[in-house]
């Protein structure tokens, strides 16, 4: 279990102020300094490099970061699922990119229900960004994310490979034919907000065309995916989105895939956890169902 210096570590790392640290931890800023003083004599190392006024981590501090959110997240964990020692009793928090929580994740947990009914399972939806501060901050035990992030700072296994794909109404004047990239920037197009992953995704490809979103004569965010499903039935403009969001709507034919010249792209869903923790076969043992789940019924 870390010690109050080490939770004042934290609290500094993710405010980026000292000021900020002692209002979050309702302590004065002088005991801030204090305790990141302790810290950096017991380790023998600076741990925050302040100059120009701006506080940044040093590698050794970038080291400690990891260790304590580890440590922070399997303390809370720990005390969580105790007393949860079967696969059957099993509890556990994860998170879930929109994508993937509102059109994937829905049959894999009610199979997961159906085969152990006992499970105690709490999943948030949010975008790539929000749910790695809640993994960072032990909020969560992992997340399962489309979007990009540094792979990196965190433990990642490939959940699937999936399709990312334009798609418009049957009606529209881009349904089954060929059109380049250049001929789908006089549509409307219809994308999720930033900091979505679909949106970062989107972007990535535009770049590698080099194209970019001002090329699109008019743009509408829309922070829910069901309704960029609708506008995009009702033939009121394009969207891209992997597969298996539309893959129910083309199926009954309420959507048409636009077939752009040279375009094919996959996209990774990954399984994420904080590096070497404790809980890890854990997390893996649940990964391995989920993973099953997918391939019999996704």
């Amino acid at each position: 279990m870390l010690d109050f210096r080490h939770q004042t570590f934290l609290a500094l790392c993710s405010s980026n102020s000292f000021t900020k640290a002692a209002e979050l931890l309702h302590i004065t800023q002088p005991a801030v300094s204090q305790h990141i003083k302790y810290l950096e004599e017991y380790y023998g190392c600076k741990l925050f490099d302040t100059t120009n006024r701006k506080i940044t981590l040093t590698h050794q501090g970038k080291l400690l970061r990891e260790f304590a959110m580890t440590v922070s997240s399997d303390c809370k964990n720990f005390k969580e699922n105790i007393s949860s020692v079967s696969t059957d009793t099993m509890q556990f928090s994860f998170g879930a990119t929109l994508s993937i929580g509102e059109y994937v994740m829905p049959k894999i947990l009610s199979h997961l229900l159906i085969e152990y009914p006992k499970m105690h399972i709490h999943m948030s939806v949010a975008n790539t960004h929000i749910l790695l501060e809640k993994l960072n901050n032990g909020e969560l035990d992992f997340i399962v994310v489309e979007g990009l992030f540094d792979k990196s700072n965190y433990e990642t296994t490939l959940f699937s490979m999936e399709n990312f794909i334009p798609i418009c109404s049957p009606q529209s004047e881009f349904a089954n034919k060929k059109v380049s990239f250049n001929d789908i920037t006089k549509s409307r197009l219809i994308l999720r907000e930033q900091g979505s992953g679909t949106r970062e995704i989107f972007e990535n490809i535009l770049q590698k065309n080099n194209y970019s979103l001002e090329a699109f004569e008019q743009i509408i965010e829309i922070g829910n995916m069901a309704a960029i499903k609708k506008m995009v039935s009702n033939g009121l403009g394009i969207t891209f989105l992997f597969e298996t969001v539309a893959k129910k709507e083309i199926q009954e034919n309420n959507f048409s895939t636009i077939n752009i010249t040279g375009f094919n792209e996959q996209r990774e869903f990954n399984f994420v956890m904080l590096k070497n923790s404790f809980f890890r076969e854990r997390y893996m043992t649940i990964y391995k169902l989920m993973k099953q789940a997918f391939i019999k019924h996704c």
